[in-house]
């Protein structure tokens, strides 16, 4: 799993989200799952060559940035997945060498890290179903009574007056949860580089709470924190400052939100427990899905149940062309068959590249996505479709291709058997000084055609244009709000820039923009959720502050540490809740929704903006405290799906977005050695394919003639290869494993048998043989 953080802009990584679906053979028939228990990405990195390879070298080996893989020192961090006896197996894990951080009795995963050398011996453990790699997580960054350095948003929002017209209420009594990356656990030479303060010196300054000689002596309670926290960078501790600053009286707890997504979950329940009636997060996991409530959800959904009022940071994944269009998304409502791949990714035998996606919603035929990528920027793709976790029965690879048609990087998952979540991650990083273009392909493996979306998570930047940048047809481009912060019952927090731009309050050009569709139910344990009715969640919520000054994070500019994002914007608002409970002691958290979304505001310059980007409005402390006491009605806010901006035909962007079909290699000349590629850096090794051929050797009759209700039928089957297995796929199901003799009795009228050999390696035939023949009953 891979989460991510939503603040401290300079630092944030980025991706590309997606979802689909269609109909091929299953994961298993073609070999996918070699590595048994392990998914394909962990199985290469346990192989002898790459164990003991530099992080750096493994990252890159399975199609990933430096910093793409989630670590601990040495050590991994994978999930590994029961049907059962999950918490039952973790001495068991121990033996094997795996270090267990956090284990989910409800969805039976456990969070482990572990060296490349041990995945083959956790992969082993009795009852192991599968094994899959966190991805690195990303966070979305006067003395008493809120100390020296106090955010631009006490004013932005009207905490203060609200404080000075209510004296007395500062929130106390009440207790405020923070869920980040870390607490005090940065150090000089940490991810974000030398670290200003630490916590010991923001309670000296009344920049936290303390023995500070405040009025609020509690410390910051810190439940569980970043295990391992070598790339701590205290997003948390800056996240609790803005909190004091609105809400000086308030006590803070923190517990990390990094430590995998079942900790993260868990995280929120023993918040919850320690008596928080107020929690704000800006973390989220890639796996987390699009369509339906996550692990985490569902633990936001009980915390909210509980009496928790929650609020979560919306991310900061919008992106702005130089047209004015948020190309951070394309969704299509369902998987379109291009009918062929580019021949860089039919060239991967062993995935069975038959059927990739068509990008064009019109009647032409475009198999790649062109994505201008700016320079030293990294583009990551999060590939998800519309099935829900524990009941993936479609396999999706993504790949990405450089101009010329080769390809650069790549995510193949078993989806399937192994990890049985819809989704893929992919990175690519343009390490060239000028802006490259690259093509994303998405290839049906195996199953059926659900709706697919991706979408560009670049924290505001880093892409610079899209193939196809507007809603055409059923097509739908922009929203990238996902995951917990979708949830209906979380309230989802967007970023406006802490003081006036012209007389206007302007949204953050990242502030990611909504609506959310959910078709299944939320993940409850290990089994599928049932489908429900397509529902549309408004997100966001509400707007509040963000690039506001703290002691030490994110990024020094004239004279103040700045904290932007989302990540700052959560914080804003759980303060402001703060002071309306400390104002109105047992308000429900319905009850704090309705009056702050009856008080918003939309000031000069939010108007402009539509709900899918700023929700209700601006957040209005001084009226909401007067609304929670009146337990005044809410405001909905009314985000619908994008409409389409053009028709089919004219989706797609004017310009060069490259050639699907690589240059030839040039031929050796004077009896040298061919010449590399001009860009051999950007080029995977050539996979050389070698499928089987498969051979009918035995049929039937093309007409069976029979006084039955069923006609029997006998097929035998052969290869130009030896030691092969067979799929066999029967009037139009799914392939599936079939003997090398297969009898099978039939019903009246016309039948078609498709056959595909495998070999030893895996590999299967591309060109499957056929036999039609037709039943006929005779009186």
């Amino acid at each position: 799993m891979r989460a991510q953080s939503i603040g401290g802009l300079a630092r944030g990584r980025w991706i590309v989200l997606l979802s689909a679906a269609m109909l091929i053979l299953p994961s298993t028939a073609l070999g996918k799952s070699a590595g048994g228990a392990l998914s394909p990405r962990l199985a290469k990195l346990a192989s002898p060559g790459l164990r003991d390879a530099s992080p750096g070298q493994q990252a890159h080996a399975v199609g990933l940035t430096a910093d793409g893989l989630a670590r601990r020192g040495r050590r991994l961090l994978a999930t590994v997945r029961f049907d059962k006896g999950a918490l039952a197996a973790r001495d068991e894990l121990r033996a094997a060498g795996a270090k267990t951080l956090a284990a989910s009795a409800s969805n039976q995963l456990v969070t482990v890290a572990v060296t490349p050398a041990q995945l083959q011996a956790v992969a082993k453990v009795p009852g192991v179903k599968g094994v899959t790699p966190v991805h690195s997580p990303v966070a979305a960054e006067v003395k008493c009574p809120s100390g020296e350095i106090v955010s631009e948003g006490d004013t932005q929002l009207k905490a203060e007056a609200a404080r000075e017209d209510n004296p007395g209420i500062d929130g106390s009594g009440v207790k405020v949860g923070i869920l980040s990356d870390s607490f005090d656990q940065a150090n000089e030479s940490g991810q974000g580089g030398p670290i200003a303060t630490h916590a010991a010196q923001d309670v000296e300054s009344a920049d936290l709470p303390g023995a500070n000689g405040c009025a609020n002596a509690s410390p910051v309670a810190v439940l569980s924190p970043m295990n391992d926290g070598a790339e701590a960078s205290d997003e948390g501790r800056a996240m609790a400052q803005i909190v004091h600053d609105l809400a000086p009286g308030a006590e803070l707890a923190f517990a990390s939100a990094f430590n995998g997504e079942p900790a993260f979950a868990k995280g929120i329940e023993d918040l919850a427990d320690a008596g928080a009636k107020v929690i704000a997060d800006d973390v989220f996991y890639l796996e987390e899905p699009f369509f339906q409530d996550g692990p985490v959800a569902v633990a936001v959904n009980k915390a909210v149940e509980d009496g928790v009022s929650y609020f979560s940071a919306a991310g900061n994944n919008s992106l702005i062309d130089k047209e004015g269009h948020d190309i951070a998304s394309w969704e299509t409502p369902k998987f379109r068959d291009a009918g062929a791949c580019p021949p860089a990714v039919r060239a991967v035998s062993a995935l069975n590249p038959f059927h990739c996606l068509d990008f064009n919603p019109g009647l032409a035929v475009d198999k790649t996505f062109g994505i201008e990528v700016k320079p030293g920027a990294t583009l990551a793709v999060d590939l998800q479709w519309d099935e829900p976790w524990f009941g993936v029965n479609t396999d999706l690879d993504a790949f990405l291709l450089n101009a010329s048609g080769n390809r650069i990087a790549e995510s193949h998952e078993d989806n399937i058997e192994v990890s049985k979540m819809p989704v893929e991650i992919l990175e690519w990083e343009n390490t060239s000084s000028s802006p490259r273009t690259v093509q994303l392909v998405v290839n049906r493996f195996a199953g059926g055609d659900p709706r697919l979306k991706f979408a560009l998570l670049e924290n505001g930047g880093g892409v610079s244009a899209t193939e196809y940048p507007r809603s055409s047809g059923e097509d739908v481009v922009g929203p990238t709000i996902f995951g917990h912060s979708g949830a209906a019952s979380a309230i989802s927090v967007g970023a406006v820039f802490r003081q006036e731009v012209k007389g206007r309050t302007t949204l953050e050009p990242y502030s990611s923009a909504g609506p959310v569709i959910h078709d299944y139910g939320p993940v409850e344990g290990s089994s599928p959720a049932a489908p429900i009715a397509e529902e549309t969640i408004s997100k966001p919520d509400l707007v509040a502050t963000d690039c506001v000054r703290t002691t030490f994070f994110a990024d020094f500019e004239s004279g103040f540490w700045r904290f932007c994002g989302t990540s700052a914007a959560a914080p804003h608002a759980a303060a402001v809740a703060a002071l309306m409970l400390d104002r109105a002691p047992g308000a429900e958290p319905g009850e704090v929704r309705n009056a702050l979304t009856a008080s918003a505001t939309k000031p000069i310059g939010l108007g402009l903006y539509s709900s899918c980007e700023v929700g209700v409005g601006l957040i209005d402390a001084v009226g909401a405290l007067e609304a929670v006491v009146a337990k005044a009605a809410g405001k909905t806010p009314s985000c619908k799906r994008p409409k389409s901006e053009v028709g089919p035909e004219e989706a797609q962007a004017p310009g060069e977005w490259g050639s699907e079909i690589p240059p030839p290699t040039p031929p050796p000349s004077g009896g040298g050695s061919t010449p590399p590629p001009s860009t051999p850096e950007e080029t995977l090794p050539p996979v050389t394919p070698r499928p089987p051929r498969t051979r009918i050797l035995q049929h039937p009759l093309k007409v069976i003639r029979t006084t039955q209700h069923r006609a029997l039928a006998v097929f035998r089957f052969g290869s130009n290869e030896s030691d092969v297995s067979f799929v066999c796929r029967i009037d139009g199901g799914a392939f599936r494993p079939c003997p090398e003799r297969l009898a099978r009795r039939f019903p009246p009228g016309w039948h078609l048998l498709q056959v595909a050999a495998r070999n030893a390696e895996g590999v299967g035939d591309r060109s499957p043989a056929r036999y039609r023949f037709k039943v006929k009953t005779i009186r």
